[in-house]
């Protein structure tokens, strides 16, 4: 690779410092550093590049290499990248075939061998992952991490399935993250002596500085469904060792739009010490992960970002191994053939199959009560109509059926309601449902969610739209989670798809995001598994109906 020079005002992270210098690359390393005068070198700034410390790639809808090239548009050279919902589908075909398209592209993307495959014994998965499976995966040196535990209770109750994966990770040297929405006092200690080192589920301040006392590292959260930013950006003052920034679920519209570039904005705006901020965004996650992403030093990968000025923090350009990434808002990485890879089988359903028996003229139910911007949900109750001896949904009161069908083999759908998707026609359904990735839908009625549900069969994954006019999807080929497609492209179909699902009626800021979390057993409250309605406090089923 040739030897060219950058320059000018370097920020110096560790040493709280920006001064005009020139960087010299050579062999895609730093080569050197030399400082230099400001009438030298132009009004334009020197950075490491971004890290999101946790995400899941295909939330986005994107291969990793489609991800890479929209990513490093907004200065993220690198992630540290959970596959957990492609292993859900595939085991650990899915982790080397997240691995193998990954190296195709000049991006810093650190997998982790998932540790919760599947989730719960409480859904059906595609695939397992055993302890030993794990602890192979740890030796491979492209795996950098085990993923989050989300087996909590595992933890603390000592598993032994689950404990031989953490001291397969603790004698490969690699860090353990971790999964624990609300978890305080005695508990979240013992979680943490356990050797689990960060957790990126807080929701409120008071959980991330109970955790923090014990040395736990927190991750603040901004994706296209949970968002903790404005409950944690406090840390960034008082703790700025401990913070790394993540998206951990990101949409590709949303990507397209930004990343962790976003997060570094928005702090700045608040008041927050840049080196602090830089520190959360750039430095720590490649240091806790010993990821092979450069920090601007002599002799480390020239990985670095070019920014007009530190207000506006626009990227004019992005640099992975010294290579020329990104420039001017316009990806410069050339795109790789994507082969499909699935597992599916199930057949197509009909409008019978989701009815719920019931007698007399009403019924009371228990209702999942979707929040915005949370994975969390509420637990209430309604009293619904019984017509024609089945229970019904009733949009005048919000309250729309929900129901998980079982993609792996033929099973008889579960069903419940839930309120807040606010639709008042049609149905939305989807096959990104975290975490077993069953087909997932919300609708006014049977005949509309069966539309919606046949329709994802057929095209064997995806997400879907089912109103007056037909339906609308976006087909997901690669494990019904990932497009085979164009990252910009699929992002513009994405759009398209949300707009439409908001013209039904929808309130939500993401529904489709929201809606894949809605199976998601491991986070509070109610929740409902391709098995049943499932209470995510005591890990137990629950009733549909309370009279």
């Amino acid at each position: 690779m040739n030897q060219f020079e950058v320059a000018g005002h370097l920020v110096d992270i560790p040493g709280k410092r920006t001064y005009p210098a020139v960087v010299t690359v050579a062999g895609g390393r730093i080569a050197g550093i030399r400082p230099a005068t400001a009438p030298e070198v132009p009004q334009q700034y020197i950075l490491p590049g971004f890290i999101d410390a946790h995400v899941h790639i295909e939330s986005a809808m994107l291969v990793p290499s489609e991800f890479a090239r929209l990513a490093v548009v907004h200065g993220t050279v690198g992630t540290i990248s959970d596959p957990h919902e492609i292993a859900n589908v595939l085991g650990t075909a899915g982790v080397e075939y997240m691995l193998r398209n990954a190296a195709q592209v000049p991006f810093k993307c650190c997998f982790g061998a998932p540790s919760c495959v599947p989730a719960t014994v409480f859904e059906t998965a595609g695939a397992a992952i055993d302890a030993a499976q794990v602890a192979a995966l740890l030796q491979r040196p492209d795996i950098y991490y085990l993923s989050e535990m989300m087996n909590y209770p595992g933890v603390l109750h000592k598993d032994a399935e689950v404990m031989a994966k953490i001291a397969a990770a603790r004698q490969a040297g690699k860090p353990v993250d971790g999964h624990a929405p609300g978890l305080r006092g005695a508990d979240a200690a013992a979680y943490i002596a356990a050797g689990i080192s960060t957790d990126h589920e807080c929701f409120t301040l008071e959980e991330a500085l109970d955790k923090l006392q014990h040395g736990m590292r927190i991750l603040v959260r901004e994706g296209s469904a949970a968002r903790n930013f404005e409950a944690l950006a406090p840390l960034l003052q008082s703790h700025p060792q401990m913070v790394m920034f993540c998206s951990d679920d990101k949409h590709p519209d949303n990507l397209v739009e930004g990343h962790i570039d976003q997060l570094v904005k928005r702090a700045l705006a608040k008041g927050y010490d840049l080196y602090n901020i830089l520190q959360a965004a750039c430095i720590n996650p490649v240091q806790h992960y010993n990821m092979p992403v450069g920090l601007l030093q002599p002799g480390h990968p020239a990985d670095f970002i070019i920014v007009n000025n530190l207000q506006a923090f626009s990227v004019l350009a992005t640099y992975v191994n010294g290579q020329l990434v990104a420039e001017s808002g316009k990806t410069l990485i050339t795109p790789v053939p994507v082969t499909a890879v699935n597992r599916f089988s199930c057949e197509l359903k009909k409008p019978g199959d989701f009815r719920v028996p019931a007698g007399g003229t009403s019924a009371t139910v228990r209702v999942i009560e979707a929040l915005e911007g949370q994975l969390i949900t509420n637990s209430s109750t309604a009293v619904l109509p019984v017509q024609n001896g089945q229970l019904a949904a009733d949009p005048a009161q919000d309250v729309l059926k929900i129901v998980v069908v079982n993609r792996y083999r033929n099973e008889a759908p579960a069903t419940g309601f839930i309120r807040h998707f606010g639709l008042k026609q049609g149905a939305i359904a989807s096959t990104v449902a975290h975490d077993s990735h069953n087909i997932i839908a919300v609708g006014i009625n049977d005949e509309r969610i069966c539309e919606a549900v046949n329709e994802l069969i057929r095209c064997q994954g995806g997400i879907c739209v089912t109103g007056q006019r037909g339906s609308e999807v976006l087909p997901l080929p690669v494990a019904g989670l990932m497009s085979a497609e164009d990252g910009y492209a699929t992002a513009r179909r994405y759009s398209e798809l949300d707009k439409a699902a908001k013209a039904l009626g929808s309130t939500l800021d993401a529904p489709f995001m929201t809606l894949s979390f809605m199976a998601l057993l491991v986070i509070p409250h109610l929740k409902l598994s391709d098995k049943g309605l499932f209470n995510g406090d005591t890990f137990t089923f629950e009733n549909l109906t309370l009279s």
